[in-house]
């Protein structure tokens, strides 16, 4: 058998070839998960054969990675983190273009939808892929964000309760995607799409901002006293 004509390099159109293996293994991995989804069922659904997924990417783990990597860009290209803020912006507007942006990339669909699903099995069952996402897009958003929240309370960034902070606007955003089944179900009168994004956006942003408003300092601990009062002797 011919290599190359069994691994598409005669194929007239390679790049489209690679491009719609992609496109079916977004919807296989978001549906299924890397562990289950198989090379054999996204080479029949994209019409492909196992060579050609060989030969475009060597095999179902590059695949994988390629796949969270190509709907990441996706979602952070239609819909930057702080989309629509402008460069000298408040700390606070900057926040609320943050939260609008996330539940734009929540609420919409095609390989932004994946990137959510695929993202949210990672959470229970992380790959290698993770960690390069992290890397490569999460940790340096999160480090923008952490330097608004930073701002916002006029703190240092590395303290805690701008972790805390994070976290919890963070979860705001990620409820409506992993409860979205059950919201839908107990109040059907609720709309969770790009249209609705922005009113949610406004009350997420007002909720958080009135709550670090009146934050109190955390609490010490017994132990956190105990090393406290060591490291002033």
């Amino acid at each position: 058998m011919n290599l190359n004509s069994a691994t598409g390099a005669d194929d007239p159109a390679p790049a489209r070839t690679r491009q719609q293996i992609l496109e079916v293994a977004g919807e296989v991995f978001a549906e299924a998960g890397f562990h289950h989804a198989t090379v054999r069922e996204i080479c029949r659904r994209a019409g492909a054969n196992i060579a050609a997924v060989n030969y475009h990417f060597g095999d179902k783990e590059t695949l994988y990675t390629e796949v969270l990597r190509y709907a990441q860009q996706k979602a952070f290209e239609k819909y930057p983190p702080f989309r629509g803020a402008a460069p000298a912006a408040t700390p606070e507007e900057k926040l609320r273009a943050f939260v609008h942006s996330f539940l734009l990339r929540i609420f919409d669909e095609g390989p932004i939808a994946w990137f959510g699903k695929m993202m949210s099995r990672e959470m229970v069952e992380p790959t290698e892929a993770l960690d390069l996402l992290l890397r490569e897009r999460l940790r340096p958003m999160v480090g923008q964000l952490r330097g608004i929240v930073s701002e916002i309370l006029s703190c240092r960034a590395g303290d805690e309760k701008v972790r805390l902070c994070i976290f919890s606007i963070v979860s705001q955003c990620v409820f409506y995607h992993h409860c979205r089944t059950v919201i839908l179900r107990l109040f059907p009168e609720q709309k969770l799409n790009a249209a609705e994004a922005e009113r949610l956006a406004d009350h997420i942003t007002r909720f958080s901002l009135a709550a670090m408003k009146h934050l109190p300092e955390p609490r010490t601990t017994k132990s956190q006293s105990r090393l406290s009062a060591k490291g002033r002797h």
